[in-house]
């Protein structure tokens, strides 16, 4: 066998640390990337958030009226040019404009045999300060501007708007029983004790050993005496569930559904109806949601009208009595693309609120520049200094992946505006058929790239916030050999279902047939699939009493 050299050009592609992190950060959310810039902050003294202004060093109110050199005055001055600048972050959406692409976008999308390297954020070895570290996301307003006045209003109309906890509407009410200490510290349990939907969900027994083990932990030295003061216990947390039950809004302390609606019906006043509710909620709970007023009537003894009416005053109930008071601003979603209409044209443009406006801290920056060779602590100082310089090439790649990021985002919401214009200006109805592979075709990008973009982000539309993923929905063939949304053709069921006729609900194989007067194929399990997707109840369900 005979040994020899040879040369070959082959291109191999790896997993740079910034491009696994450049990765990361486009599939995270807004609350997982604000979570991760905090981190960041928190562990690289090189990166810096704008808005926060580093504390001045008190020299005393004599030194108020001090004069300014001219140096400092130009020096600040430089700092505040470097203050404003900022990338662009909106762009009008046009249908005649070819879309453009980055390297880095092509790489994205064939990642499969890429092999990851080693962590190393060297980059160049350079520590000048490029025009790079300067801030980004410079639209966002400060939060903390402003003169005082208005600061004020601000905070009372966010007092204002402070929501009511429903532990906190029962407490208010049980400060005015006049109860003693013992009956008022149950009644406190049980109100602690609720869920969001105004249940109790342990049983009195739970909760009486919990309060026992808390206010006697050395009871159990007398069995005897354990049982009684166990007793005892449960009977106090007795008496305040029937003072809680009492309480507004009715229904909540219930332990299952059928005594929450019980419980709301005795409110009431003592009509044949009323009467009748109450003893249909006795009943299992699966005769009362099947609407079968047959067996009802003969379990209870009552006649078929009166358990139509007390059924139809059972439908007007509230199921979750502390529904009112949840928290609705846990589960407000913040967008990250704003669409607004220009002219004949939409505006697409990134939400300034969840852009972090980061920068290198010049401070840190210049000092490694002026000790750039590190030759001061000998061995130990290159070493220290090279691990600084990594640590300043991270905080540089960081602030450019995470531009990198809103500039991806907004790019494909850019060409999901321009698709699906029709929904747009009309609404669900005219939305168009789009898989992911076509918008990855559209920008040059891998089909797993705009899956990562679409997932966890949000846009706020003339018709309200959707996912990304939304305006992306599979096709159905129709007479003219054209193709119809799924997502419009879910919206043309919703249409037939609220005009149908309460007493006689359409059927799916009805439903699937005026789809195909619309000229759209769709099989009846097709329809029953998008009907329960839509969380509507079958037609034996929907037909009105």
């Amino acid at each position: 066998m005979k040994q020899g050299l040879s040369l070959r050009v082959s291109q191999h592609l790896a997993l740079t640390p910034q491009l696994q992190q450049s990765i990361r950060l486009l599939q995270l959310s807004t609350l997982e990337m604000a979570q991760e810039v905090e981190q960041m902050l928190d562990e690289n003294p090189f990166l810096e958030r704008t808005e926060e202004v580093a504390d001045r060093e008190a020299f005393g109110l004599e030194q108020i009226d001090a004069p300014v050199s001219a140096g400092e005055q130009i020096t600040d001055a430089a700092h505040v040019t470097a203050d404003v600048a900022a990338p662009p972050s909106e762009r009008v959406s046009t249908t005649d404009s070819p879309s453009e692409s980055t390297p880095g976008d092509e790489l994205e999308g064939r990642l499969d045999g890429a092999t990851p390297v080693e962590e190393s954020w060297e980059g160049d070895g350079t520590v000048e300060m490029a025009p790079d570290d300067s801030e980004w996301g410079g639209d966002a307003p400060a939060r903390n501007s402003g003169s005082g006045d208005d600061d004020e209003t601000a905070t009372a109309a966010d007092l204002a708007r402070v929501p009511v906890s429903l532990q906190d509407h029962l407490h208010e009410q049980a400060r005015c029983l006049r109860l003693s200490d013992e009956d008022r510290a149950a009644l406190y349990l049980l109100i602690e004790s609720l869920n969001d939907d105004g249940y109790l969900e342990d049983s009195l027994a739970d909760l009486a050993a919990a309060w026992l083990s808390l206010s006697h932990p050395s009871a159990s030295e007398d069995p005897e005496g354990l049982e009684a003061l166990r007793e005892e216990l449960e009977q106090r947390l007795t008496t305040a569930l029937h003072w809680l039950q009492h309480m507004e809004p009715a229904g909540v302390g219930a332990r299952d559904l059928g005594e929450c609606l019980r419980l709301q019906i005795e409110e009431m006043r003592n009509s044949p109806e009323a009467r009748a509710a109450l003893a249909i909620c006795k009943q299992p709970l699966e005769l009362m949601a099947k609407r079968d007023v047959k067996r009802l009537c003969a379990l209870c003894g009552i006649d078929d009208e009166t358990v139509r009416a007390a059924l139809s005053l059972i439908a007007r109930l509230e199921p979750k009595p502390g529904r009112r008071f949840v928290d609705v601003e846990r589960n407000v979603v913040v967008p990250d693309v704003i669409v607004t209409r220009a002219g004949r044209g939409f505006k697409v443009q990134l939400n300034a609120e969840v852009m972090p406006r980061l920068r290198v801290h010049d401070v840190y920056a210049n000092a490694m520049r002026g000790n750039r060779g590190g030759r001061d602590g000998g061995a130990g100082g290159e070493a220290g200094h090279a691990a600084m310089q990594q640590r300043l090439q991270e905080a540089r790649w960081f602030i450019k992946n995470i531009q990198q990021r809103f500039d991806t985002i907004l790019r494909v919401s850019s060409a999901i505006v321009e698709r699906q214009r029709n929904f747009f200006m009309h609404g669900e109805l005219a939305m168009r058929p789009l898989v992911l592979r076509e918008n990855a075709e559209e920008h040059v990008l891998h089909e797993s790239t705009i899956s990562r973009v679409t997932t966890a982000k949000y846009m706020a539309t003339p018709f309200g916030t959707y996912e990304l993923k939304y305006f992306f929905g599979s096709s159905l063939g129709t007479e003219t050999g054209g193709n119809a949304s799924s997502t419009a053709v879910r919206a043309l069921l919703k249409q037939f279902i609220a005009s149908e006729e309460p007493a006689k609900p359409l059927s799916d194989n009805q439903l699937s047939d005026l789809l195909k007067e619309q000229g759209i194929e769709c099989a009846r399990r097709t329809v029953a699939k998008y009907r329960e997707a839509l969380r509507i109840a079958p037609a034996n369900l929907r037909k009105s009493l």
